[in-house]
Protein backbone atom coordinates (compact mmCIF):
# COMPACT_ATOMS: atom_id res chain seq x y z
CA UNK A 1 0.00 0.00 0.00
CA UNK A 2 1.25 3.48 -0.87
CA UNK A 3 2.46 5.75 1.90
CA UNK A 4 0.31 8.81 2.46
CA UNK A 5 1.80 12.32 2.72
CA UNK A 6 -0.05 15.51 3.57
CA UNK A 7 1.31 18.87 2.41
CA UNK A 8 0.35 22.35 3.64
CA UNK A 9 1.79 24.96 1.26
CA UNK A 10 0.05 28.18 0.23
CA UNK A 11 2.08 28.75 -2.96
CA UNK A 12 0.15 26.96 -5.72
CA UNK A 13 3.19 26.34 -7.93
CA UNK A 14 5.30 24.88 -5.13
CA UNK A 15 2.39 22.79 -3.83
CA UNK A 16 1.70 21.36 -7.29
CA UNK A 17 5.39 20.64 -7.86
CA UNK A 18 5.65 18.82 -4.51
CA UNK A 19 2.56 16.79 -5.36
CA UNK A 20 4.01 15.87 -8.74
CA UNK A 21 7.38 14.85 -7.28
CA UNK A 22 5.83 12.71 -4.56
CA UNK A 23 3.24 11.15 -6.85
CA UNK A 24 6.11 10.24 -9.19
CA UNK A 25 7.66 8.37 -6.26
CA UNK A 26 4.38 6.44 -5.79
CA UNK A 27 3.24 8.28 -2.65
CA UNK A 28 -0.40 9.15 -2.13
CA UNK A 29 -0.55 12.92 -1.61
CA UNK A 30 -3.17 15.25 -0.21
CA UNK A 31 -2.35 18.92 -0.23
CA UNK A 32 -3.84 22.02 1.32
CA UNK A 33 -3.34 25.75 0.77
CA UNK A 34 -4.04 26.70 4.39
CA UNK A 35 -3.90 25.40 7.94
CA UNK A 36 -7.69 25.32 8.43
CA UNK A 37 -8.23 22.91 5.54
CA UNK A 38 -5.47 20.67 6.89
CA UNK A 39 -6.89 20.70 10.43
CA UNK A 40 -10.27 19.68 9.04
CA UNK A 41 -8.76 16.60 7.39
CA UNK A 42 -6.00 15.39 9.75
CA UNK A 43 -8.50 13.59 11.99
CA UNK A 44 -10.10 11.86 8.99
CA UNK A 45 -6.94 10.71 7.23
CA UNK A 46 -3.93 9.23 8.99
CA UNK A 47 -0.87 10.23 6.98
CA UNK A 48 2.56 8.63 7.17
CA UNK A 49 4.34 11.99 6.96
CA UNK A 50 3.62 15.72 6.83
CA UNK A 51 5.23 18.63 4.99
CA UNK A 52 4.48 22.17 6.19
CA UNK A 53 5.45 25.56 4.86
CA UNK A 54 6.31 27.99 7.65
CA UNK A 55 4.28 30.96 6.39
CA UNK A 56 0.61 30.21 5.72
CA UNK A 57 -2.29 32.62 5.15
CA UNK A 58 -4.03 31.56 8.38
CA UNK A 59 -1.15 30.52 10.62
CA UNK A 60 2.18 28.82 10.26
CA UNK A 61 3.70 25.39 9.93
CA UNK A 62 5.55 25.69 13.22
CA UNK A 63 2.27 25.97 15.11
CA UNK A 64 0.86 23.00 13.19
CA UNK A 65 3.94 21.00 14.14
CA UNK A 66 3.58 21.96 17.81
CA UNK A 67 -0.09 20.94 17.78
CA UNK A 68 0.76 17.53 16.35
CA UNK A 69 3.60 16.99 18.82
CA UNK A 70 1.21 17.74 21.70
CA UNK A 71 -1.35 15.15 20.52
CA UNK A 72 -0.62 11.50 21.44
CA UNK A 73 -2.37 10.36 18.24
CA UNK A 74 0.01 12.33 15.98
CA UNK A 75 3.19 12.81 18.03
CA UNK A 76 4.94 10.01 16.11
CA UNK A 77 4.32 11.40 12.60
CA UNK A 78 7.39 12.63 10.72
CA UNK A 79 7.17 16.37 10.02
CA UNK A 80 9.25 18.27 7.47
CA UNK A 81 9.18 22.07 7.67
CA UNK A 82 9.95 24.14 4.57
CA UNK A 83 10.98 27.78 4.73
CA UNK A 84 12.37 30.53 2.54
CA UNK A 85 14.19 31.78 5.64
CA UNK A 86 17.89 31.13 5.38
CA UNK A 87 18.37 30.49 9.10
CA UNK A 88 16.72 27.22 10.00
CA UNK A 89 18.53 26.90 13.33
CA UNK A 90 16.03 29.26 14.96
CA UNK A 91 13.16 27.26 13.56
CA UNK A 92 14.52 24.04 15.01
CA UNK A 93 14.27 25.53 18.49
CA UNK A 94 10.61 26.43 18.00
CA UNK A 95 9.35 23.13 16.63
CA UNK A 96 10.31 19.51 17.07
CA UNK A 97 10.19 18.78 13.35
CA UNK A 98 12.12 15.85 11.95
CA UNK A 99 13.70 17.84 9.12
CA UNK A 100 13.92 21.38 7.76
CA UNK A 101 14.29 22.23 4.08
CA UNK A 102 15.26 25.69 2.83
CA UNK A 103 13.59 27.16 -0.25
CA UNK A 104 14.62 27.15 -2.96
CA UNK A 105 15.53 23.49 -2.72
CA UNK A 106 17.13 20.81 -4.85
CA UNK A 107 14.47 18.41 -6.16
CA UNK A 108 16.64 15.32 -5.73
CA UNK A 109 17.55 16.34 -2.17
CA UNK A 110 13.88 16.94 -1.34
CA UNK A 111 12.85 13.47 -2.53
CA UNK A 112 15.74 11.83 -0.65
CA UNK A 113 14.84 13.62 2.57
CA UNK A 114 11.20 12.59 2.31
CA UNK A 115 12.22 8.98 1.68
CA UNK A 116 14.49 9.09 4.72
CA UNK A 117 11.56 10.13 6.92
CA UNK A 118 9.37 7.39 5.52
CA UNK A 119 11.77 4.63 6.55
CA UNK A 120 12.93 6.22 9.80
Amino acid sequence: MAKHIMIVEDNDEIREMLEFLLNSEKYTVRSFADAASFRDQISKVRPDALIFDVMLPDGNGLDLCKELRADPATVHLPVIIMSASGDLSDLSKECQADDFISKPFDIYDFVCRVKKQMVG
